[in-house]
């Protein structure tokens, strides 16, 4: 009797772990379909993770589609600032890019993230 009631936890819990494991592998978060505060932490993840010379359109896989996007073309190459948000700053119901963190892309491959290279990136655009 002890051997069937163990037997059959063991196989309950097997069960339970395979069932989380296949969740916890194939789910995607879709940022899209997330709560802003959930966005933020989730894009502030990410953005952790990334690359320099990352492809633009890998990283849109990974973050979705920017909440801000700034682009310019030049003698240099093509410059281009995907904006997604990462910190709260006011309670208007509207992302700005104070709220943001910028990721800097020239030729479709990121460059630079992050406010300093992104003050970079307009210091070259006015000596352009």
């Amino acid at each position: 009797m002890k051997n069937k009631v163990f037997v059959i936890l063991a196989i309950g819990a097997v069960s339970y772990l395979a069932i989380v494991g296949a969740v916890l592998m194939l789910y995607q978060a879709d940022p899209a379909d997330l709560q802003w505060q959930e966005r933020e932490t989730y894009n502030a993840r990410q953005i952790g993770q990334l690359d320099l010379g990352m492809s633009k359109d890998s990283v849109i896989r990974i973050l979705g589609s920017p909440d801000i996007n700034e682009a310019k073309a030049s003698p240099k190459g093509d410059m281009q600032v995907l904006f997604y948000r990462t910190h709260h700053v006011t309670s208007d119901g509207i992302t700005t890019k104070d709220e943001c963190t910028p990721l800097v892309f020239k030729d479709n491959e990121l460059i630079a993230w992050g406010n300093d290279s992104y003050r970079d990136y307009q210091d070259n655009q006015r000596r352009e």
